[in-house]
């Protein structure tokens, strides 16, 4: 199993290659460069040590860029994940959702929100099964609630929420 660790500002350029290339079975090669940019590293230079990361003697195995909000002291966000594919399936994502969460609590945080496309089915299940609620939004798609145009124009997103409890056991 990799071990985790806060995430530091000098992984940036690991994480933004390992994003090309692990999205690339799924992707054209611009278009898992353009996912990249989602990584600019200022998310790094501002929240590692919100962030984590998975490595191993291979190097980097998993991520999650995450921060508390600036701007009230109960939610924290989950802005970015990725999990090698080799691993997945293997509970690396739940390993990294799950300190996400011991660390908000310990801060003090109550909720944790995320977001993702509606075709990401995937994504969608795996929130549900981690307690996430689907936040209602302004039109359904495939029966899921979608919030039209979040990130831009033709950008549409489901958004998570999840309540933590800081007496509950991590990842509940």
């Amino acid at each position: 199993m990799p071990a985790l660790r806060q995430a530091h500002v000098r992984d940036h350029g690991t994480i933004v290659t390992c994003v090309q290339r692990w999205w690339g079975d799924s992707r054209t090669p611009q278009q898992a460069r353009e996912l990249s940019l989602l990584l600019p590293k200022l998310f790094l230079q501002f929240f590692a040590g919100t962030s984590l990361v998975l490595e191993d003697d291979t190097g980097v195995r998993g991520f999650l860029v995450g921060f508390h909000a600036a701007d009230n002291d109960q939610e924290a966000y989950i802005h970015f994940v990725g999990v090698d594919p080799a691993l997945r399936g293997q509970g690396m994502a739940r390993t990294l959702y799950t300190a996400f969460f011991e660390r908000a609590v310990e801060a003090g945080r109550t909720e944790v929100r995320a977001i993702t496309s509606p075709a990401n089915t995937g994504s969608i299940a795996f929130h549900r099964a981690l307690g996430f609620t689907l936040e209602p939004g302004d039109r359904e798609v495939d029966g899921l609630p979608v919030h039209s145009d979040y990130d831009g124009p033709g950008q549409h997103r489901v958004c998570f929420h999840k309540k933590l409890d800081p007496l509950a056991p991590p990842g509940r």
